[in-house]
């Protein structure tokens, strides 16, 4: 039985700290088209008494507290794949020391490749884990335990064969005369795969905590561990600084982890590559105003040439007038078509480039809106009005939205390909809210309370915090087909930054419908 297509489009809303809040969009063509498109609408609604709109929150600040990182999703196999497969990277690291055949730019490659599959594997494992562990403390299953444990000794039994044959070729990679920094990546890579397992490996344990502390659960805990032990015993032989240290502060730890990541993965990321589109638009725009205005003008000193001597004083008035209407005419129009062209058109476009092949595999665009300006459609109202405030607050208390759209086209016939199907794009989107911080009141406050026995008056503590709405609109377009999906979250603020998200509204499943063009 072949397994089930990947979604076209997932997402995943969550809090990344307290500053900034983070959307991270997987986008999967089917390739059953030649061009993909993905719109992602968010609509932020904001209490009026945080003082944001287009002036005071323009729009070059919002896209300054916007970071993005665009990449290709890693590439899903197994730990049995990555051992006996032939395009697995193992197998082409192995091949390429053999054959001589291989730069030392590709063996890098292929190392790093190596570790984000290895991540995404044990990432994968331990997220399964979490999911059984919830199942189990509800109420124990032995059907859910057993696969718990067989899991994790597949798991852990893999993840050590894998990196067993991995430094067994590192080792023999000694013997060839390979550049210095070539060495070096290859012992960052095996440093980066070790803390991996460090990483997810206790991740597990710890989602394990609710469970009984005897018995398969104990087991379970132990091979998983003794894992984590053999991994930083390693990393302590090869005097390597990335173990955790109880007493410490394991800054050097966090430095060095946080390299190692961005070292290995940055393989896969994409850069964009942006134009001024619509900046050439408005220039034309901009210039058909001032041909307008000074059409104007010409036409007022044609007519006052022909009814007035030039010398005279009403010719000279009324070539005035017409001067300061020609400067009013060319000044409205442009505040018109400056306004269509913000309705019409995105703000900043850019290109989605490889930089290894330097191939553009799409466009990226983005557009925000404040105010009037914003419609939100009848859909995304109907969500926020099932609550009693926001209904209120809809019809009587004022508040600012603001609409932030992305538009991705993607080019089906670049993307890469694997055994699976077209490979697809990772796009993280990290919004930090620290100006909608900055006009908030004191977080706590002293409340008083009267004891009901004897009437005494003390102070119990009081939190004010502050609701955001997150509404989100997901729209893929592929093959004749327009599919839409709706979701809800709030942020739950204070001063000092974002307390905890409350989801709303859950994503629903994607309903198919005809694209409005092909009706």
């Amino acid at each position: 039985m072949s397994p089930s297509p990947a979604p076209l489009l997932q997402n995943r809303l969550d809090v990344h700290d307290r500053k900034q809040f983070e959307i991270k969009l997987e986008y999967q063509p089917s390739g059953a088209d030649d061009e993909t498109r993905y719109l992602v609408e968010t609509y932020v609604f904001l209490p009026s008494s945080l003082n944001i709109d287009a002036e005071t929150y323009p729009r070059s600040a919002f896209y300054a507290d916007i970071h993005n990182y665009v990449r290709f999703k890693t590439p899903v196999m197994s730990l049995a794949e990555l051992l006996s497969s032939d395009s697995a990277p193992l197998a082409r690291l192995e091949a390429g020391l053999l054959t001589g055949l291989v730069s030392e730019a590709d063996l890098v490659y292929q190392s790093k490749l190596l570790s984000c599959i290895f991540r995404g594997v044990l990432r994968r494992f331990a997220n399964g884990v979490d999911e059984q562990c919830e199942g189990l403390a509800r109420g124990p299953a032995e059907s859910v335990c057993a696969r718990l444990e067989s899991e994790a000794h597949t798991v852990s039994d893999g993840a050590r064969r894998v990196l067993e044959r991995f430094r067994a070729w590192a080792r023999s990679a000694n013997r060839y005369r390979l550049q210095e920094k070539t060495r070096a990546s290859i012992r960052l890579v095996d440093e980066y795969m070790s803390l991996t397992v460090e990483q997810f490996f206790r991740k597990a344990v710890a989602d394990m905590d609710a469970l009984p502390r005897s018995g398969v659960y104990f087991e379970l805990r132990k091979e998983l561990m003794d894992e984590v032990l053999r991994e930083e015993q390693y990393r302590k032989d090869h005097q390597l600084r990335s173990v955790i240290s109880p007493t410490g502060d394991n800054e050097e730890y966090m430095h060095r982890f946080g390299f190692l990541k961005k070292f290995c993965m940055n393989i896969l990321f994409l850069s964009a590559r942006r134009n001024q589109k619509r900046q050439g638009w408005e220039e034309v725009l901009f210039a058909l105003a001032a041909g307008v205005a000074m059409a104007f003008a010409t036409s007022v000193a044609f007519w006052a040439q022909v009814r007035y001597t030039q010398v005279s004083l009403n010719f000279f008035l009324i070539m005035v007038v017409g001067y300061m209407m020609k400067d009013r005419i060319k000044e409205g129009m442009r505040r018109i078509f400056s306004q269509v062209a913000s309705r019409h058109l995105y703000d900043r476009t850019a290109g989605i480039v490889d930089p290894v092949t330097e191939k553009c595999l799409g466009t990226c665009e983005e557009k925000v809106d404040y105010g009037r300006a914003v419609r939100v459609p009848a859909e995304v109202a109907a969500l926020r009005s099932r609550d009693d405030f926001i209904t209120v607050s809809q019809g009587e208390l004022t508040e600012t939205v603001i609409r932030y759209q992305k538009q991705v086209v993607l080019d089906v016939e670049l993307l890469p390909r694997t055994e699976r199907g077209v490979s697809g794009i990772t796009d993280i989107i990290r919004l930090n809210v620290e100006r909608f911080l900055r006009d908030m009141d004191e977080p706590e406050y002293a409340l008083e309370y009267v004891d009901l026995e004897d009437f005494s008056v003390g102070r119990v503590r009081g939190a004010k915090s502050y609701q955001v709405d997150l509404a989100f609109r997901f729209i893929v377009q592929e093959a004749g087909q327009e599919r839409v999906s709706l979701q809800l979250v709030r942020l739950v603020m204070d001063r000092n930054g974002i307390k905890r998200m409350l989801r709303l509204y859950p994503e629903q499943p994607f309903r198919p419908e005809p694209l409005r063009s092909a009706a």
